[in-house]
């Protein structure tokens, strides 16, 4: 049997009897050098980061163009750090689950250092605003998801954690984006040297948004004299530090029983699984699908290795933001959600076993190929066409990809606008195309609409994905019967949510959507089978 933590250097024969690529560095070297010329700080320490962004950085390293490992910064869970992280050594296996039903296994070690950020850890928040003060550190990688970079509640207005944020200064930032101007300032404070600062989480136009989050902490801090004009210049005039726009996209669910069995009986050891006390599931091992995408805006102040050699394709923001456009808005994210709400309704395990479903292969065709690509702008980098055609008929459907509709269907109130907002907008502003003919998308409207009430398709109660605003939806919906709707009633709570822009990035109230979706949202709340039956009559037309 091999663990992550055997001697990978001078014993790698038990590595290549289990099929495990090591690294072809020293771990320890890595390490060191990362303590005195830092280049790469991650925020967020899950699966995503391990088995992209932690492969990027082994294979830089391979090549000897970086010689610095990444640090790690897990902002949220410090089970992850403690239980996953520092017991074996920073390292852990990636698993490429490949459609020949064939896994490629490849022990990483490029992370240098974790730490567990947060106000609550003195010594994790005094050793990352440090390494901030280093003018060795080139840029900064996220993946926080979408809801670490909120500081606004659903009517637009400042939340509660951010305005304590404003009025306690720099050092007693508690939310994500506060933390992060902290050590920005400590970095402005300490030389004001480059930084990138780059977002790769999934969703439009995230440079900007992060840009936006931190301006918002720092204008609020030089407004109350707590610090300095000059430094919202450091941060937005002088070209110092950038955000840069990026889209990502790799499949990569939870680690997988599956293959944690798999991993045992090939004579990999370390393959318990970790289910935290605040619902990480995490393992010394991460399962990822083989197809894979970074698109980056080529912005880096204080310079880079070359990514380009580790698969990433750097560009200008305009193409970057049509790529993002393509598989956020358009031609992924958006069939991946439909895949979760109907996948969970439906009781199906997997989203492979959801592509599967003909009602819901029907139903994510004529979304992809007939509502989104008709508005995709083809960015030049990737084709829209393969792009959408590779993803329908090899990834979604790729079985060891073990991932299942209920993590997607994870915090949707967030998804919404981005995934289904931004293509509404497009018909709605466009010469050409007709708002009349979207159908896809009110019926995935309507169907988290129906998830909502928590009762799947056989009359049973569901069990709902984590969601911030799970429990003050379901309040506006409290009112309708499921089996026995109320028309009056169903127009009254759903004209009050599709009216709200902040989640649907339109008022849905002023489209001829409304009428669809409650359409739609009726048909699905008949009784049991309903949600099947709606699909059918969909199947049929479309």
């Amino acid at each position: 049997m091999v663990k992550v933590t055997d001697d990978y250097k001078n014993n790698r024969v038990i590595f290549e009897k289990a099929g495990i690529v090591v690294p072809q560095y020293n771990q320890d070297e890595i390490v060191q050098n990362a303590e005195v010329n830092p280049i790469w700080v991650h925020f967020g320490g899950g699966n995503l980061f391990r088995s992209f962004h932690a492969k990027i950085a082994q294979d830089l390293i391979n090549q000897g163009l970086m010689m610095s490992g990444v640090i790690v910064a897990e902002t949220y869970d410090d089970e992850v750090i403690e239980k996953i992280y520092h017991p074996y050594n920073n390292r852990f296996l990636s698993v490429v689950m490949k459609s020949d039903d064939s896994f490629d296994k490849e022990l990483i070690g490029s992370v240098a250092d974790s730490i567990y950020f947060n106000q609550e850890n003195d010594q994790g928040w005094d050793k990352l605003t440090n390494i901030f003060k280093n003018p060795s550190l080139q840029f900064v990688t996220m993946s926080i998801t979408e809801k670490g970079y909120s500081i606004a509640n659903i009517d637009g207005t400042i939340n509660d954690m951010a305005k304590d944020d404003i009025k306690n200064g720099p050092d007693n930032a508690k939310t994500n984006i506060g933390a992060i101007t902290h050590l920005l300032f400590e970095r402005f404070k300490n030389g004001s040297a480059p930084i990138a600062m780059v977002s790769t989480d999934n969703f439009s136009e995230n440079g900007k948004k992060l840009e936006e989050a931190v301006r918002v902490i720092a204008k609020g801090w030089v407004a109350n004299n707590i610090v300095e004009a000059d430094f919202l210049d450091y941060l937005f005039e002088s070209g110092k530090v950038s955000f840069p726009w990026t889209m990502i996209d790799r499949i990569t669910p939870n680690p997988s029983e599956v293959v944690a069995q798999k991993l045992k009986e090939d004579g990999f050891e370390d393959n318990d699984i970790l289910h935290t006390h605040k619902h990480t599931n995490i393992a010394p091992f991460g399962n990822t699908e083989e197809v894979h995408y970074l698109v980056i805006e080529d912005d880096f102040p204080n310079g880079r290795p070359d990514l380009t050699k580790a698969g990433v394709i750097l560009t200008d923001r305009d193409t970057v933001n049509n790529v993002d456009q393509m598989k956020v808005t358009a031609l992924l994210n958006p069939l991946h959600t439909a895949l979760a709400i109907y996948g969970s309704l439906l009781k199906i395990d997997t989203i492979a076993e959801a592509i599967n479903n003909p009602l819901l292969l029907s139903l994510v065709k004529r979304l992809g190929y007939g509502e989104d690509l008709p508005v995709v702008v083809d960015p030049g980098v990737i084709n829209p066409k393969t792009f959408i055609d590779q993803l329908i008929q090899k990834r979604l459907p790729n079985k060891n990809v073990p991932d299942r509709p209920q993590r997607i269907a994870t915090d949707t109130s967030q998804k919404i606008s981005v995934r289904y907002g931004v293509t509404i907008n497009n018909y709605l502003k466009s010469d050409v195309l007709d708002i009349n003919q979207l159908e896809a998308i009110p019926l995935i409207i309507a169907g988290w609409l129906r998830y909502l009430l928590a009762v799947d398709d056989d009359g049973q109660s569901l069990e709902l994905s984590p969601d911030p605003l799970k429990d003050q939806m379901q309040s506006m919906l409290s009112n309708i019967e499921f089996g026995s709707p109320n028309r009056e009633v169903v127009h009254q709570s759903l004209q009050e949510i599709l009216a709200n822009e902040s989640i649907f990035g339109v008022n849905l109230v002023d489209t001829p959507l409304m009428d669809k979706i409650e359409r739609y949202f009726l048909s699905l709340i008949e009784g049991k089978g309903s949600i099947k039956s709606t699909l059918e009559e969909f199947s049929k037309k479309y």
